[in-house]
């Protein structure tokens, strides 16, 4: 009859170095959302994957980094948790910088930590060969790295060689998911999040990262489609003017935006419905961090 294996995978790394779309390029679909901000994964995103007989969990961390407030504290305790689930982690490395102070502590904290990992050099399409063997010589000799592998999250080069062995590590163990589940993110959460990828991709020059989107309602209809109502959180008036843009025109193209990527995730018809208001003190609100499952006492 044979056996099942299941393994949770975490991926982590510095902030920006590919995580959430290797993982989307693994599962297939996005399930984690991708800007050209650091810290865009806030909390713990698990992607699904069914290879035979196998159930492969990966699990996207945010970027791991130096806190500057409770947010940030509460998404690196979120991070290095992940590891704790974990049955193998992967260090993901942005090989365009190479040896960073970053990845030194990363690298690190994992030996402190007494746990080894899977090396995997990311964005390999943007550098020199020779360039490649060198980080990975380096980080070799200074951490304790069970494989190697050289990559490109973004074209899947190498990625189905890295797949191939953590399903052949992957451990004896129940099927947790069914088997055509690729996410265990719960719709509401992850629709808000789509919502503030579009804001990032639209106004990633004018606004900080420090917003947030909350979806309010789901309402089911009749017709097969949904009524989603979300609010976009900004800490000052002046970003809520630039989250509206001149006669609304910028919070339109935002929610056009949504809404086809959210028709095309959920396959049925969306109504999004979007506000913007002001909330400097949602960063210290206990229930965001519910709701995202982070530790607000981090």
């Amino acid at each position: 009859m044979g056996y099942f294996r299941t393994s949770f995978i975490a991926i982590i790394g510095a902030p920006n170095a590919g995580k959430s779309t290797l993982v989307n390029r693994i599962v297939g679909q996005k399930i984690s959302i991708v800007s050209h901000k650091v810290q865009t994964t806030r909390t713990l995103v698990r992607g699904i994957v069914q290879v035979g007989k196998s159930q492969l969990v990966f699990i996207d961390t945010p970027g791991l980094s130096k806190p500057r407030d409770r947010l940030e504290r509460a998404m690196m305790h979120a991070a290095w948790a992940g590891t704790v689930e974990a049955d193998a982690i992967v260090l993901l490395v942005d090989a365009r910088f190479g040896v960073t102070d970053r990845v030194i502590a990363i690298s690190t904290a994992l030996q402190a930590k007494r746990r080894r990992a899977i090396l995997a050099l990311n964005k390999i399409d943007m550098i020199r060969p020779l360039r490649l063997l060198d980080i990975a010589a380096t980080l070799n000799a200074m951490g304790d790295f069970t494989e190697t592998f050289m990559l490109s999250a973004k074209t899947g080069s190498g990625v189905k060689d890295l797949v191939a062995l953590l399903v052949q590590q992957a451990p004896k163990g129940p099927q947790l998911f069914p088997h055509d589940a690729l996410s265990d993110m719960p719709m509401r959460l992850f629709a808000a999040e789509i919502t503030r990828e579009k804001v990032f991709l639209q106004l990633h020059k004018e606004l900080p990262y420090i917003i947030t989107v909350r979806s309010d309602r789901w309402e089911e209809r009749d017709d097969g489609s949904v009524l989603l109502h979300q609010t976009i959180l900004v800490p000052r008036e002046n970003q809520r003017a630039i989250v509206l843009g001149r006669e609304g025109r910028r919070i339109k193209s935002i929610g056009w935006a949504a809404r086809q990527e959210l028709e095309e995730t959920f396959r049925r018809r969306v109504h999004l419905l979007l506000a913007v208001n002001i909330d400097n003190g949602w960063r210290d609100t206990i229930e965001y961090y519910r709701e995202w499952s982070l530790n607000f006492h981090a």
